[in-house]
């Protein structure tokens, strides 16, 4: 194996484990997220509620529910920065690849969680449920984003795609996939 395909399959895997680790984080966000709809009750007054400035709103707003808000909400709001931090390490580790597509995943992914964050801090700050609803949706779409790039590192990581080793077989990928079980021969 050449050192330039050993650094490409290395990129590829990092990729991988943090595509895999933010659909895990969007994962468990969404179930705090629930938790924190059904369970919680957030205070009419707090630091943001209605600010006139959405952007000092925002500041308070998050820096209170992390620091002094309910629980559930705090761990919701936590869990949304550390999903801003995976997206920006796939974007970086995206850059590297060779396509654009893992890039344009990975930029979408992003864009789509910080809308998602933006919505939820208007959601604490102003209530209205349209911020929730387009919150849910932008959690989706970057749901969708990081399955797509982790399926497009999977198969940058193994080399070649399924289909394209189906069509047209060599020995050493049935060899390393362990065909032994099918009685097909492979020449």
């Amino acid at each position: 194996m050449t050192a330039a395909v050993t650094a490409r399959a290395s990129r590829a895997a990092r990729l991988l484990a943090v595509n895999v680790v933010a659909c895990a984080l969007l994962l468990i966000q969404y179930l705090l997220g629930m938790v924190v709809n059904v369970y919680v009750v957030l205070p009419g007054r707090h630091p943001g509620a209605g600010a006139s400035g959405y952007f000092t709103g925002a500041v308070s707003g998050l820096d209170w529910v992390i620091s002094d808000g309910p629980g559930w909400a705090a761990a919701h709001a936590a869990f949304g920065l550390a999903l801003a931090l995976a997206a920006l390490a796939s974007i970086a580790l995206a850059r590297r690849q060779d396509g654009r597509l893992a890039l344009t995943l990975s930029v979408l992914g992003a864009l789509a969680i910080v809308g998602a964050g933006f919505n939820g801090v208007s959601f604490l700050d102003y209530g209205h449920a349209f911020s929730s609803m387009i919150m849910a949706g932008l959690w989706a779409l970057a749901l969708a984003c990081y399955l797509a790039g982790a399926i497009l590192a999977a198969r940058q990581f193994g080399g070649r795609s399924l289909s394209a080793s189906m069509a047209a077989p060599d020995s050493a990928w049935a060899a390393r996939e362990s065909w032994s079980i099918w009685p097909i021969y492979v020449g």
